[in-house]
């Protein structure tokens, strides 16, 4: 009888074995799946759908039955601002919460130089900072020792919220302690600027794990091209020769660094297709993003109030994403395991909603041109600081490429200041837009 139950049991452990085999291969493939970042990508869009397909919904189901007449009672005034507005748009406008333009340019002249000095600075310790901080998270260990590797921090959605909370809670204090213009446009519009913009965030964390940080900035520098695109198609817009010349110029530097950096042998230059394609995403992402902001401007709002509307939508889409996929909970931990990271994570966020109030500033106070310079100089310090602090390799095609990329940069800017210059009638001070 021994015998007979052992050779049983045998038999079940031997008829067992494949099953547990399988379970255990079904289990290292889903965790390999979880690494493989187009899945973390749809996941992601899976966790935005649940939110936005019942809001879809809602907002057609309010319209359908003619809410806006018939509606009463508490919940009247939110559906109402939420869904429908005020619908009264109006023609570009000046950012309320700036000074007016010709305050700023009949101030004196080392005034004006003062606060040109104080944006630039401004700008590029908050961009710089961010730039640096951003590698650091997604490129780098934490809680590393001698002999052991640390691990790595790799969810780059719970990075979007952390910067878009902190953009939200800054928004919401200038929209309280600062007079805004009333607010016409219905709140759901903003979510397709917050999707585009999350998904663009999301992508460019999620590049600096399969490219190196120079090759991200240029691409995020020859984005002019798609945003004429983009502009084309949602805006409708038209664009002189000019700027077609130098979106060319743009894409000859871009190829050539790209070029020059797939065929040296230093791993942190090695740009990889998947690097290339999510790029690809931020690009379109972004693009649409700007297209769309520019398109809602038409209603009477400020900046501020544009950087609510849409953050507020985004931390909704994240914070739900990450519940659902029970990544905040993981990311708090590993924020508590490492108390670097939590700095690094708060700083990025602090960064990120500095500069966006130094752009408003900045262009309300000196145009979109000057802006523009600034925000150039910033790029092309930020591959230079990387290749300095994280030991990237440059041949001197990719300078080449880089100089090209700048310099068509500068032609923008130049050629864009003389046509407004020239189509400027007397006394009229011309509308700057982001």
């Amino acid at each position: 009888m021994p015998s007979f139950s052992w050779s049983v049991w045998r038999g079940l452990a031997l008829a067992l074995l494949p099953v547990t085999m399988a379970l255990e291969d079904q289990a290292s493939v889903l965790e390999d799946w979880r690494d493989v970042w187009l899945f973390r990508f749809f996941l992601n869009v899976l966790g935005y759908a649940t939110i936005v397909v019942p809001g879809y919904l809602l907002i057609r189901y309010f319209k359908r039955i003619g809410y806006l007449e018939t509606g009463r009672g508490l919940c009247f005034p939110v559906i109402k601002a939420c869904v429908f507005g005020s619908e009264s748009k109006s023609g570009p406008l000046d950012d309320p919460s700036a000074p007016p333009r010709n305050e700023a340019e009949s101030s004196s002249s080392t005034r004006q130089a003062l606060k040109l000095l104080f944006c630039a600075v401004g700008l590029q310790t908050s961009y710089l900072t961010w730039g640096v901080l951003q590698e650091r998270v997604m490129t780098r260990s934490y809680g590393a020792v001698e002999g052991g590797a640390g691990e790595r921090f790799t969810d780059s959605q719970f990075l979007v919220f952390m910067n878009r909370i902190l953009a939200l809670t800054v928004a919401g204090l200038c929209c309280a302690l600062f007079k805004q213009p009333r607010h016409a446009a219905p709140m759901y519009k903003y979510s397709f600027a917050s999707l585009s913009n999350i998904l663009s965030s999301w992508c460019q964390y999620e590049a600096l794990k399969y490219i190196s940080f120079p090759t991200q900035v240029l691409a995020k520098a020859s984005k002019v091209i798609p945003v004429m695109l983009m502009g084309k198609m949602v805006s409708r817009k038209s664009y002189e020769y000019w700027e077609y010349f130098t979106a060319a110029l743009i894409s000859v530097g871009v190829s050539l660094f790209l070029l020059s950096s797939a065929g040296h042998k230093h791993p942190s230059t090695v740009t990889t297709f998947s690097g290339v394609v999510i790029l690809g995403g931020y690009i379109v992402f972004d693009s649409f993003t700007s297209n769309w902001q520019d398109s809602l401007f038409r209603y009477k709002m400020s900046s501020v109030q544009m950087m609510f509307g849409v953050n507020l939508f985004s931390c909704l889409f994240t914070v739900g994403s990450l519940l659902e996929q029970g990544a905040l909970f993981q990311s708090l931990a590993f924020m508590a395991r490492h108390a670097e990271f939590a700095f690094h994570a708060v700083l990025l966020s602090v960064c990120s909603a500095c500069g966006q109030l130094f752009i408003f500033y900045t262009i309300g106070q000196f145009g979109a041109a000057v802006f523009t310079i600034i925000m150039t100089l910033r790029q092309a310090m930020a591959i230079l600081l990387s290749c300095f602090l994280y030991g990237h390799a440059v041949s001197v095609a990719g300078g080449l490429g880089i100089a090209v990329v700048f310099l068509a940069l500068f032609l923008r800017v130049y050629a864009r200041s003389r046509m407004k210059k020239s189509k400027k009638p007397a006394g009229q001070t011309p509308v700057q837009k982001v």
